[in-house]
């Protein structure tokens, strides 16, 4: 009999108020600088701003906000992940995008089996430095959320 396959998941490692976080490589599109966000009336409070990717205007979500984080200013030497969550593209701004690391499936737990009922999150890496959560970007705009969101970005596309 062959040995068992293992399988890895890449992952990008990133900072937020000097706490360790991943998201799942395969989500993400690219890492910016820092820019200005352009606030957006009637959004979620989820939602920082938007922001300009090419052409593209893209909600900044505030992944302080949504893990009981204090608030930070906007500085250049922060980064957005640009990101798919669901069917949307988004920014999460973070202090610093780290490295990119292949994680055994086997090294991830779920994050239901360790705290049932804990939302935003995948799971959580075991690395030889330390435990990392992972974000589950598919869950971190509520229904509710996302709709208030798109109310908003279609408020601001008929403004003159």
């Amino acid at each position: 009999m062959g040995a068992a396959t293992s399988f890895t998941q890449q992952l990008l490692t990133f900072d937020v108020d000097r706490s360790r976080f991943a998201l799942p490589a395969r989500l993400l599109r690219e890492v910016v600088r820092a820019v200005a966000i352009a606030p957006l009336p009637k959004a979620p409070p989820i939602v920082e701003g938007v922001i300009n990717v090419r052409g593209a205007v893209v909600p900044v979500l505030d992944i302080r906000q949504r893990f009981g984080l204090p608030p930070a200013p906007v500085s250049p030497e922060q980064h957005l992940l640009i990101a798919q969550a669901g069917g949307r593209v988004v920014a999460l701004r973070v202090d610093r995008a780290l490295d990119l690391v292949a994680v055994e499936e086997a090294a991830i737990e779920s994050a239901a089996r360790v705290v049932p009922g804990v939302e935003y999150v995948a799971g959580i890496a075991k690395l030889p430095d330390g435990l990392i959560v992972i974000h589950d970007l598919e869950r971190f705009l509520s229904l509710e959320e996302g709709g208030q969101l798109d109310v908003a970005g279609a408020a601001r596309r008929k403004a003159p």
